[in-house]
């Protein structure tokens, strides 16, 4: 048992260097695909489009128009440049939505959703979770804020089988992400929390509503909303 015990715990240990040298890596070397992608992939292929494809294009952080990066922000977690990966409040308050109401509420950073996104798979689990945390706390250590948010928008599903932000211009608008207006980066946010179901040709007013309401967040939050994240370290610095 005591051999046991120490081979378990060096490849406890190797897991952990490997997935922290993983994580450096990815800090700096842009993917050209990720697991999330895959698995839509696959799901795509499985259910009748033997040739489906993912459409998927890396834009730096310069390249995505400022009003993009803010939408994104005002619509999925307004704690971005101060938080440390997780929104407590967020979390505490959708585990007492969620022990009372049979509609599930999550609480989810840009954060967790970018090491969902990058190195996970869809699901509730909650093993799928505490791995999710584990890479979101790695991320939070190893990457500027600015990174994390250039790799959220450039792997987050926008469309059906449309991924980044660069794909998801070009695709739905027929114009560079550097050009998209706010009320364009507006509407591809608020198709973010359910992609599948949104239809960005034919806009619902559910979806247009949502809209309009990352509009107002984004007018309230103000141009410079992320300006601490974008000057630098430190960037867990709370304006």
């Amino acid at each position: 048992m005591r051999h046991l015990g120490w081979r378990l715990l060096v490849i406890a240990w190797l897991s952990f260097l490997a997935t922290l040298t993983g994580v450096g890596f990815r800090g700096l070397v842009n993917p050209s695909i990720t697991a999330f992608m895959q698995q839509r992939q696959l799901y795509l292929r499985a259910h009748g489009h033997p040739r489906a494809r993912i459409e998927y294009q890396w834009v730096d952080y310069r390249d995505i128009a400022p009003a993009m990066r803010l939408a994104v922000v005002s619509s999925e977690d307004q704690t971005f440049p101060y938080n440390d990966g997780f929104d407590w409040l967020a979390i505490e308050e959708a585990l007492r939505h969620n022990r009372v109401s049979r509609y599930i509420r999550g609480a989810s950073t840009i954060t967790q959703q970018t090491a969902k996104n990058l190195y996970l798979w869809a699901g509730r689990s909650y093993f799928r979770k505490l791995l999710e945390a584990y890479f979101t706390v790695l991320m939070n250590l190893e990457w500027p804020k600015q990174r994390i948010l250039e790799m959220y928008l450039n792997t987050a599903q926008f469309d059906n089988n449309v991924f980044g932000v660069g794909a998801a211009a070009r695709h739905l608008f027929n114009k560079s992400p550097a050009r998209l207006s706010a009320d364009e980066a507006a509407l591809l946010a608020a198709a973010l929390p359910a992609p599948d179901r949104a239809d960005m040709d034919d806009p619902s007013d559910y979806l247009l509503r949502r809209q309009g309401w990352i509009l107002d967040q984004m007018q309230q939050l103000g141009s410079a909303y992320l300006e601490g994240i974008e000057a630098g370290p430190p960037h867990n610095h709370k304006p």
